[in-house]
């Protein structure tokens, strides 16, 4: 490990003395120089600083998960609830107490550490029931046009359609609620009787509608159906804390879906906008209302469009006001747009590879994102252990802490995944399984639309036995005042409920927040 030429005592001091913070914070580790670990040395962020957002980098293999937890237990023991996505299965053990052992030990006693083996309190959550946990559902609604393009792999053009089809669906007052009811919504829009209403609506076209149809159809097809619908999840569940104080540990289960690293990256955004359109202002507290990793972050911001960045970028820089942090999990910081990665306070970057040209470029574009440094952070980086990270924080005066290797700590919860049976219980024995557990299809968009296709269908059949019977003279004035199809359905009695029905749940239009989202009232 190269360093400068100034005695190390006076460097570990010098960079200890920047981690000596007076109020509550969080230990991270013993600080590493020249080979050395300096277990006296102690690696700290402050607790009212994590609002502040960060990052926790690294390549595969190299601690990222156990740093997560780490720093979720102690947050946990402080009283700030915490949000984690368990993309691979193997975080659910936070619950469990920790097995003591030779490998803890050592790596304890290394860092100054008094192990001791604890669980922490836990709710787990799965994505619209796939897998284990209490289902996570999000209306479409909700979900908002902005969102679900990324999810339906929509360009900028069918993206704005969309929003189109959304201010329509919200205008008439045709809740959508799951897919399908979308689907009937785009269906009506195409089909001969509810062509006309394209023209109210824009100038929305037939051709980009039937894209969208199609899209939507092949979603489903993959299964994706069960991830919108009712009941809706209350993302303010997140921000509760258990009887003794300490803040729940939320973990959304996603190994049953991994393979759709769309959906869950976009799902985790929509909690966060959620979140953010729920709270109010608060400003800097002494500890944070609630702290939220984003783990794959870079599936996110992969393919996103000008307007998404710059709505990922408002949310993150808003959000801190209302009380929450946000910790961006990935492999470089160069997954992470610059908007982004400037606001993102606190820095926790693992050990990086130097394989390949990209990996050699990647690596000297991170060393360019941290301050001035004694470290050689290029040969620091490639010579990082397992559980070993350069860190740099910001003091409680906000200003950044110096660079410092780290040997961190070692989890107390167990490191790895509770087993199936254990982790049924908890779900099953959640307070909330009741609240969400069995989908609720109430009647919405598709039935209404559907309702209203038979009515008119009905008045059409009518009106064509009236004028039979009326005779080939009568029959020419009376079609001239006859209404068509669409003016039938939207004067029916069903679309007058639906008007009465706004105007009794909403009082307006649907207002929507950043990324389209509809305001949840609380």
């Amino acid at each position: 490990m190269s360093v400068s030429e100034q005695p190390p005592g006076a460097e570990v001091t010098g960079i200890a003395a920047g981690y000596a913070f007076d109020g509550p914070a969080l230990e991270l580790g013993a600080l590493l120089w020249n080979g050395v670990c300096h277990p006296d040395a102690r690696i700290r962020v402050p607790l009212p600083v994590l609002n502040r957002h960060g990052l926790v980098a690294g390549a595969t293999g190299t601690g990222k998960t156990k740093t997560l937890q780490l720093i979720a237990e102690q947050l946990s023991a402080n009283g700030v609830p915490v949000f984690l996505a368990d993309v691979k299965g193997d975080v659910s053990g936070i619950a469990a107490p920790g097995r003591d052992g030779e490998r803890v030990r050592e790596r304890a006693g290394q860092v100054g550490q008094e192990w001791r083996g604890r669980g922490f309190p836990c709710e787990f959550y799965g994505l619209g029931g796939a897998g284990p946990g209490v289902p996570v559902r999000a209306t479409v609604t909700s979900f908002g046009p902005v969102l679900l393009s990324k999810v339906l792999r929509l360009n900028r053009t069918q993206e704005q359609s969309l929003g189109l089809i959304f201010h329509y669906a919200d205008a008439k007052g045709l809740e959508l609620v799951d897919l399908k009811d979308l689907r009937a919504v785009v269906a009506f829009l195409v089909s001969d009787t509810g062509k006309a209403e394209l023209k109210g609506i824009g100038g929305l076209s037939t051709a980009t509608a039937g894209v969208i149809l199609r899209s939507i159809t092949a979603f489903e097809q993959q299964g994706a159906g069960g991830f919108f619908g009712e009941p809706e999840f209350d993302t303010a569940e997140l921000l509760r804390t258990a009887a003794d104080g300490r803040g729940i540990v939320s973990v959304l289960e996603l190994p049953a879906v991994r393979d759709e690293p769309q959906l869950f990256s976009t799902f985790l955004m929509w909690m966060l906008a959620d979140l953010f359109g729920g709270l109010p202002e608060v400003g800097d507290l002494e500890k944070p209302k609630l702290v939220f990793f984003f783990d794959e972050a870079h599936l996110l911001f992969s393919g996103a469009s000008k307007a998404f960045l710059e709505s990922i970028t408002q949310t993150v820089r808003l959000i801190r006001s209302k009380g929450v942090g946000v910790f961006f999990v990935t492999q470089t910081p160069k997954d992470v747009p610059a908007d982004v990665l400037a606001q993102l306070g606190n820095r926790v970057q693992h050990a990086l590879r130097a394989f390949t040209p990209d990996d050699a470029k990647a690596l000297k574009a991170t060393v360019r994102t941290f301050p001035k440094s004694p470290y050689d952070l290029e040969e620091v980086l490639t010579g990082l252990g397992t559980g070993e990270a350069v860190i740099t924080v910001l003091s409680e005066e906000g200003a950044p802490t110096p660079v410092a290797a780290t040997r961190l700590r070692a989890p107390e919860s167990l490191m790895g995944p509770i087993d199936a049976a254990a982790l049924d219980a908890a779900v099953k024995g959640s307070p909330l399984y009741g609240r969400y557990a069995e989908a609720v299809d109430r009647e919405s968009a598709y039935e209404k639309l559907t309702a209203g296709q038979r009515a008119a269908e009905a008045a059409a059949l009518e009106a064509e036995r009236a004028s039979r019977e009326q005779g080939a003279e009568a029959r020419a004035p009376r079609e001239k005042e006859e209404p068509s199809l669409v003016e039938q359905v939207v004067d029916s009695g069903i679309f007058k409920s639906l008007a009465r029905s706004v105007g009794t749940q909403l009082g307006r239009e649907i207002s929507r927040s950043i990324f389209g989202t509809a305001r949840r009232r609380r």
